[in-house]
C-alpha cells in the first residue's frame, strides 16, 4: 500500500502518518506483540500508575488503543464501503473515564487489543485499491481510507514511544 499524500488526511494527523512505516501492514501485524513486550510483564498495580497527575495510566493508555482501533476500523470499513455520510469525532477523555480500564487485568486488555487488531488486519488486507482511496470526512476533515490505515499504525505507534519514554523508562 502506497503512502497517502497530505491532501488524504488533516493536517492534525500528519505525525502519525509519519510514524508509520511503508510497510504498514507488517507494522499493524508487529504492534500486538510490540505492545505486549512493553507491558505483557508488568506488574498489574504498576498498570495504574501515570507518569504525571492529569494523565492517563499505563492501562488507560491501552484502553485508549483499544478505542482507537474500534473508531478507526469504523471509519475505515464506512469509508471504504462509499459510505459518505459525515463521521463524527470522540472525545478520547470521557471514553477514558468511562472505560473500567484501571480494573482490568494486562492480559484482558491485551487479549481486547490483539482480538480487534486481528480482525482490522483482516478487513485492511481485503480492501482493494478503489476501496483504499475512497475519501470520506471524520471528525469534520476529509480522509482517505488509505489514510486512516497510516493513521492507525501511527497512532499506535506514538503510544508506544510515549510509554516507553514516560511510563517505562
Amino acid at each position: 500500500m502506497r503512502r497517502p499524500e497530505s491532501s488524504e488526511f488533516a493536517t492534525y494527523y500528519g505525525g502519525y502518518v509519519d510514524l508509520a512505516a511503508d510497510d504498514v501492514v507488517g507494522q499493524l501485524a508487529a504492534q500486538t506483540d510490540e505492545i505486549r513486550s512493553s507491558v505483557g510483564g508488568l506488574d498489574e498495580e504498576k498498570g495504574r500508575f501515570a507518569y504525571a497527575e492529569g494523565k492517563w495510566t499505563i492501562k488507560e493508555v491501552l484502553s485508549h488503543l483499544i478505542d482507537g482501533e474500534r473508531i478507526f476500523s469504523y471509519r475505515i470499513l464506512r469509508i471504504s464501503r462509499g459510505d459518505v455520510t459525515p463521521i463524527e469525532g470522540f472525545e478520547q477523555d470521557g471514553y477514558i473515564e468511562n472505560s473500567n480500564a484501571n480494573n482490568r487485568s494486562f492480559p484482558d486488555l491485551l487479549a481486547e487489543f490483539d482480538s480487534q487488531r486481528r480482525a482490522n488486519l483482516l478487513m485492511i488486507n481485503n480492501i482493494d485499491e478503489a476501496g483504499l482511496g475512497r475519501t470520506g470526512a471524520a471528525s469534520g476533515n476529509p480522509v482517505s481510507v488509505r489514510a486512516l490505515v497510516f493513521i492507525a499504525a501511527g497512532h499506535v505507534a506514538h503510544h508506544l514511544k510515549i510509554l516507553n519514554e514516560r511510563y517505562l523508562a
